[in-house]
């Protein structure tokens, strides 16, 4: 499909006379004491989520143009090509269908396609796997054995939704080839209690088939057998499965990229945590925010309001980073997942041609959960030199039942959000406070396998929305492969000293590390 780059439109002129003219100055406190319209303006409501955007540093009329924008770029007609299974990864010549994994097989057949019937087998297969691991006693111990999409969204996930598992296994996560975290893993199981699940879609990452490998040796050494029952793979290469001496695959399709494959096999680890109906309920949730973003009108569709005021801040206001605060301990992984999901998606510096941008893309995407947080990196959000806009995500009911834990919880991310905005004045300056800072406030009414299926669909769908507008490829992610490829390179010589052909640098690392 034709798509026109953001800044080849005439609402990006306009957009940067509106921030020239008052966006750069613009003050929300002022705009908050001036319009009672604005917090009802900037809120929204979507499937399970919530959201107050009123603390943010836009007004209607920038919005306008922002939306203005969307439409001159083709960002409905480019969502709805995904929706149609066009091949909009263009670099891999490869459709992008990770919504199609939530599509419930009754639904209606607004975008029917022709995987749907694989998808729904496949998820059958899976779960019902799932079942009887779950139902296995002498089963105690699930490890994961995966690394990026397939450890990031399911460790994530997995920690997330830990009030609703009754599984009474272990779940343990290995991703880091560093041999100290496999084998702290190894040490809390007994092989004949141990359930490995390899996932690698290839199955040949490196760093993967190094802890499998080692993961199976344990598993002799100690005198385990029956290799094929205590090892299951969530990959497309069945033959290099079965060569490892599994028989138990599930696979998923080359439109499923990593980041985006929690929803697929690679899930096996949520549902066997959480069984196939809380699996189902993930799902479901997910497809209720896939609905809103293909349906809504852009002024009122979540997804597109969170994405324009992504690209507002980077493009106008020049922020380099934004801070993701959970107020939740189960949402801790949050953070490290949305590093994965915007960064390799949208950190890019060239367009869906390859011609190299003028305009920044992706911002830096950290954070801690509160309050552990402020205790740390809030002193620089107040007071520092950078501004940071703050995503704030609280979840309204308790899944516990201790009494004032989560008043206080409620009140420091209340409160946090509102010191950023008002600031403190003081003559002294150390205890200055320049407030106006911007933040995003976001709600679940609890934080259920439906709710969170919800919220990771609509940061999905965000990523999709600024990469659509900045006119790149969200959906490759080549910047991963050069460093694997010169690992491979350096390993031998690691072991043999050859520094022939190398840079001082690494030459001179390369001898002092052997």
């Amino acid at each position: 499909m034709s798509r026109t780059r953001c800044d080849q439109t005439p609402a990006w002129a306009q957009l940067q006379a509106q921030f020239a003219h008052s966006g750069a100055g613009f003050d929300v406190r002022a705009a908050l004491a001036q319009d009672p319209g604005r917090v009802a303006h900037f809120s929204q409501n979507a499937p399970h989520v919530f959201a107050d955007l009123s603390k943010n540093l836009i007004d209607a009329p920038t919005e306008a143009l922002l939306l203005q924008l969307a439409r001159e770029c083709g960002l409905e007609q480019h969502r709805d090509a995904m929706f149609a299974g066009e091949a909009i990864n263009t670099t891999e010549n490869r459709a992008v269908m990770h919504f199609l994994l939530r599509k419930p097989a009754t639904a209606p057949a607004e975008y029917a396609l022709a995987a749907t019937k694989n998808v729904a087998n496949t998820l059958q297969s899976m779960l019902a796997y799932a079942e009887q691991v779950r139902a296995d006693t002498a089963i105690t111990d699930v490890v994961n054995i995966g690394i990026g999409g397939s450890d990031l969204g399911p460790q994530m996930a997995v920690l997330a939704l830990s009030e609703f598992a009754r599984s009474g296994k272990r779940l343990h996560f290995v991703s880091n080839v560093d041999g100290h975290e496999l084998a702290s893993v190894l040490a809390q199981c007994k092989p004949q209690s141990t359930l490995f699940l390899i996932a690698s879609k290839t199955f040949t990452t490196a760093e993967t088939m190094a802890n499998a490998a080692s993961a199976k040796a344990w598993f002799l050494a100690q005198g385990g057998s029956g290799t094929a029952s205590h090892f299951a793979a969530l990959t497309t290469n069945v033959a290099a499965a079965q060569a490892f001496g599994i028989s138990t695959t599930f696979g998923f399709w080359d439109w499923v990229g990593g980041r985006y494959s929690l929803w697929s096999a690679i899930g096996l680890p949520i549902a066997i945590a959480i069984g196939a109906q809380g699996f189902a309920d993930m799902l479901a949730g997910a497809h209720a925010m896939d609905e809103h973003f293909r349906t809504a009108p852009l002024a009122h569709n979540l997804p597109v309001r969170l994405g324009l005021l992504d690209l507002w801040y980077r493009n106008f206001h020049g922020f380099t980073s934004r801070c993701a605060a959970p107020y939740s301990a189960a949402l801790k992984r949050l953070p490290a997942y949305l590093q994965q999901l915007e960064m390799e998606s949208n950190g890019k510096r060239v367009d869906a041609q390859g011609q190299a941008l003028p305009f920044a893309t992706s911002p830096v995407v950290w954070g801690e959960p509160g309050t552990n947080g402020q205790h740390a990196y809030f002193q620089m959000l107040h007071q520092g030199t950078d501004v940071v806009p703050v995503e704030f995500i609280a979840v309204q009911k308790p899944s516990h039942t201790l009494p004032g834990h989560h008043a206080k919880l409620l009140a420091n991310a209340l409160a946090q959000a509102q010191a950023l905005l008002q600031g403190k004045a003081d003559a002294g300056g150390h205890k200055h406070f320049s407030g106006n800072r911007p933040s995003s406030f976001l709600v679940l009414a609890e934080l259920s396998p439906a709710s969170f299926g919800a919220l990771i669909a609509l940061y999905e769908h965000r990523v999709f929305v600024s990469g659509s507008i900045w006119g790149i490829n969200s959906f490759d992610q080549w910047g991963v492969e050069l460093g694997k490829v010169l690992a491979q390179d350096i390993e031998p010589r690691l072991a043999n000293g050859d520094v022939s052909g190398l840079d001082a640098s690494t030459a001179s690392l390369l001898q002092r590390l052997r």
